[in-house]
């Protein structure tokens, strides 16, 4: 029990942690509805879910390449750009009416796709994950295999469950989003993702100047 609370804790913690993944839970949800926006949250537990394996195996090891590091930094960011440019550019300008009643479904894995890659596109993820399996191991002391497999379950579960609290939220605002709150959501959400984007390329920047 000791083991599953510090996931929670773990998992709080980590799910009060404002980014992209969070604005583009809120954005998804408000627009297409709660389900869209739990799709999304499961791409991102996905995400989470093979970044951990990655981090617990020592597969990392491979992206504490300099040069793996830099191009992956390099490859996140410029997607990241592109995610913002579309929603800034083209998303924000299409949404002449906004009927929630009568918006369009996405498919589950199109909205799934979307949560795991901007998730899983920023190496900080991954740096993120790599620094709780130590801390699991030295701090908590969990070494064995079921420890950390409890522990982590209960991270993960923590933060898909609060996600979808977020998605919840956000849907129960959704009769009364105009087709301008939706646009100007869009936008927020485009800024956003460059932001994020443009940080990484100047992270590898620095990493190549190094």
């Amino acid at each position: 029990m000791q083991i599953v609370l510090n996931g929670i804790v773990s998992g709080v913690v980590l799910a009060l942690l404002i980014g992209p993944v969070f604005f583009t839970i809120i954005q998804t949800s408000m627009e297409r509805g709660f389900r869209s926006g739990a799709w999304v949250a499961l791409g991102v537990s996905l995400s989470d879910t093979v970044y951990i394996l990655i981090s617990y195996l020592g597969l990392y090891q491979f992206f504490e390449n300099p040069i793996a590091k830099e191009r992956l930094a390099y490859f996140g960011g410029g997607i990241l750009i592109l995610f913002g440019c579309y929603y800034l550019f083209i998303k924000s300008r299409n949404l002449l009416n906004f009927h929630p009643e009568h918006i369009k479904v996405r498919s589950p894995f199109r909205l799934a796709a979307k949560g795991f890659l901007i998730n899983g596109l920023s190496p900080m993820v991954l740096l993120f994950w790599i620094g709780t399996v130590g801390f699991a191991s030295t701090e908590f002391g969990y070494t064995q295999p079921w420890q950390a497999f409890v522990y982590f379950t209960a991270i993960v579960c923590t933060v898909f469950i609060t996600d979808l609290i977020k998605a919840k939220l956000a849907d129960q605002l959704r009769i009364l989003i105009t087709a301008k709150a939706i646009q100007r959501l869009n936008i927020i959400l485009g800024i956003v993702l460059i932001f994020f984007g443009l940080r990484l390329i100047i992270y590898a920047d620095v990493l190549q100047a190094h």
